[in-house]
């Protein structure tokens, strides 16, 4: 089955799936690209910080597949932000990935505390003028990041790479990314070990009870919001997140619109590689289990003589 492409703010097109290399080994990244592209991917994410452009780039040189039917993303790292960095950093991922030029290239994060994303911006529009870059984009941006560069830079990023899943929906930032043209594309959409864990504990100190609440409407995972104002904390607390097949949204579209079906991965061989891929594709889904409250005791003594129940723990879906 085709997979669906979205247009860019440039005119070009992305797949709507593609496959992303964090935290796969850097010896095992070429057997395990190799395996996604037999399968069916086209798109590869991948990562200077990830340590294996190499491994993707001899999968690509390997596989025989023509150059224009791959879409090929990497980013670059938060100590290279600046205007020679940037540029020294395409030359080196460009040489490791085997590549004239990537289809994607990313500011990995915004690292406000540094204030070089704006300076480092600059310098990818000129990444893309040179050709190394056929379109330019960001990732793990916030709505007040995306605004500066529109205050003081030409280029609106074609995308922002955010994490995004049922439990983190970021609603306010999908909808400033559709409203001025940016493309949302997702890492960890079925959540991630991280966000998981918490959610787990969170139900076993609540006796599995549903959670609240935020006023944006997202559950209150306060611990991964605390984290995402922290690349480096959320980053290293992210168990296997970028695994999981990437999923873009091109609009803002609420409630049920987020859970709406969306293509499924490429039919055939699943790559060998149990942590990536299509096998690390699952989702925990929390079902909130009914209590029936206990019968009110008509007075004190018989309050006393009702047993005490432990609250049983609520249970995560099936994985």
């Amino acid at each position: 089955m085709p997979v669906p492409t979205l247009t860019f703010n440039d005119g070009h097109t992305i797949p709507q799936l593609g496959f992303g290399v964090f935290r796969v080994d850097p010896d095992e990244t070429e057997r395990i690209v190799t395996d996604a592209l037999e399968v069916g991917y086209r798109h590869i994410d991948t990562a200077s910080f990830y340590g294996n452009e190499g491994g993707v780039g001899r999968a690509i040189e390997k596989s025989g597949i023509p150059r224009d039917e791959l879409f090929i993303t990497t980013k670059l790292w938060n100590s290279d932000q600046g205007t020679q960095s940037a540029f020294d950093a395409i030359d080196l991922s460009l040489e490791k990935l085997g590549l004239d030029a990537v289809d994607l290239y990313l500011i990995h994060w915004p690292v406000p505390s540094r204030n070089l994303f704006v300076e480092t911006w600059k310098a990818f529009e000129q990444i893309h003028a040179d050709g190394k870059a056929t379109s330019i984009g960001v990732s793990n941006f916030r709505i007040e990041d995306l605004e500066r560069l529109a205050a003081e830079t030409d280029t609106v990023p074609v995308i922002n790479q955010i994490e995004l899943h049922p439990l983190f929906t970021q609603l306010p930032l999908r909808e400033y990314g559709a409203a001025h043209g940016i493309l949302t594309e997702s890492w960890g959409p079925l959540g991630h070990a991280a966000v998981n864990n918490v959610r787990r504990a969170a139900d076993r100190r609540r006796g599995g009870r549903p959670r609240g609440v935020t006023g944006s409407g997202d559950p209150a995972l306060a611990p991964a919001e605390r984290a995402g104002r922290d690349p480096e904390v959320q980053l290293a607390r992210a168990d296997g997140a970028e695994l999981r097949p990437l999923r873009l949204r091109a609009d803002g579209r609420r409630g049920r619109g987020d859970q709406r079906a969306e293509p499924r991965p490429p039919l055939g061989r699943a790559p060998r590689q149990g942590g990536s891929g299509l096998r690390a594709a699952r989702a925990e889904v929390w079902r909130p289990t009914a209590r029936r409250a206990p019968r009110a005791a008509s007075s004190p003594a018989a309050q006393k003589a009702l047993p005490r129940r432990r609250p049983s723990r609520g249970r995560s879906g099936s994985r």
